[in-house]
């Protein structure tokens, strides 16, 4: 199921759209990160090339690959 959530990126509020599955991941690695939820998504806005869900899936991928 996708969940919609709001973000603050550079001071602009817009919404993401992911699976429940990715939000997961992507709290638990921010928390391994001490860091905020929205931190990390923007570290991941400053990066990416596309659309910004699908980099917050690349994203969460990548670092899952790292654990294994």
């Amino acid at each position: 199921m996708i969940k919609k959530r709001s973000v603050d990126i550079a001071g602009h509020r817009t919404s993401v759209s992911i699976e429940a599955p990715f939000w997961d991941a992507l709290r638990d690695i921010a928390s391994h990160r001490k860091t905020s939820v929205n931190d990390l998504i923007a570290a991941i806005d400053a990066k990416r090339d596309g659309n910004l869900s699908s980099a917050i899936r690349v994203f969460v991928l990548r670092e899952l690959q790292k654990r294994n």
